[in-house]
């Protein structure tokens, strides 16, 4: 025997509603700041500079400010679409909004699969590639530098392949044959006491004329060994706590997806509840 539903039931629930907005609201506040801070970044360093590269792929992936502005915008418009949906009960908005968390989901998977699938040797290729992009327009982006010089001081490592420090020889103010006095040299980041002690000012030219040294000699001065290796080795170390972190992301990005798709069906039978 079913219990008579009062002229006021409705399918839709209150709590699977509100809980979508306010975890969208909160997305889109955030998506809002990054386009803000994104975009003021870009136009401050476009002023600065003057010129900004966007030829390729690669100079887009090294803009770090226009990456901030993109993510921002995608983060923006996503939970829009989610905020927007789950108050107005708009199920046009609710399957978009589901739909590009599923995509997100996958995309994570496919990357984490392929870390562990790819050979090793495809990894070196793409890192190859990769480094001379970044090394090149290391003196390019200011953005960029600071990231650059941020990641080395603080990993505590010195160009981004197995080659290590010798990677700055790839960009055209570190290059030997460069006619700059940093010639053979290496970013100040990549020394171990680039900062004097009793003045505390940085040394910029504590890494001057390392790339003439062997490693054992370099090691003396700067860090020798590659990003990539040192943060691949941090990861493998913390592999536990990073699996834990990536379970639990996913965990709750199927979660809001669930929730999305249980008002979606909550509001399609509330609507086949109206037309009968």
């Amino acid at each position: 025997m079913h219990r008579r539903r009062g002229p006021n039931f409705t399918y839709v629930s209150s709590c699977v509603k509100y809980m979508i907005f306010v975890l969208n609201f909160i997305f889109w506040l955030f998506g809002g700041l990054l386009v803000g801070v994104g975009l003021y970044a870009f136009i401050d360093k476009w002023q600065a500079t003057g010129l900004i590269k966007l030829d390729t792929v690669y100079d887009v992936m090294l803009n770090i400010s226009l990456l901030i502005a993109l993510l921002g915008g995608v983060v923006f418009i996503v939970s829009f679409a989610g905020c927007v949906g789950a108050l107005r009960e708009n199920t046009c908005l609710l399957k978009f909004y589901s739909l590009c968390l599923l995509i997100l989901f996958l995309v994570e998977m496919g990357g984490a699969v392929c870390g562990f699938v790819f050979p090793r040797s495809l990894h070196g290729l793409l890192e190859l590639s990769f480094t001379e992009r970044v090394v090149h327009a290391y003196r390019d982006d200011p953005d960029l530098q600071n990231f650059i010089d941020f990641a080395q001081s603080d990993f505590h490592c010195c160009g981004l392949t197995s080659d290590g420090y010798m990677d700055w020889s790839k960009n055209e103010y570190f290059n030997c044959s460069s006619p700059s006095v940093e010639r053979c040299g290496v970013p100040f980041s990549c020394c171990i006491n680039a900062t004097d002690i009793s003045s505390g000012l940085v040394n910029i030219m504590c890494g001057y004329g390392v790339q003439n040294f062997p490693v054992a000699e370099a090691s003396k001065r700067v860090w020798t060994s590659g990003c990539i290796e040192i943060v691949r080795s941090w990861a493998e170390r913390n592999l536990y706590t990073i699996a834990s972190v990536a379970l639990g992301v996913a965990l709750s990005q199927l979660f809001v997806i669930y929730l999305a798709k249980t008002l979606e069906g909550q509001i399609e039978l509330q609507k086949a509840r109206w037309q009968t």
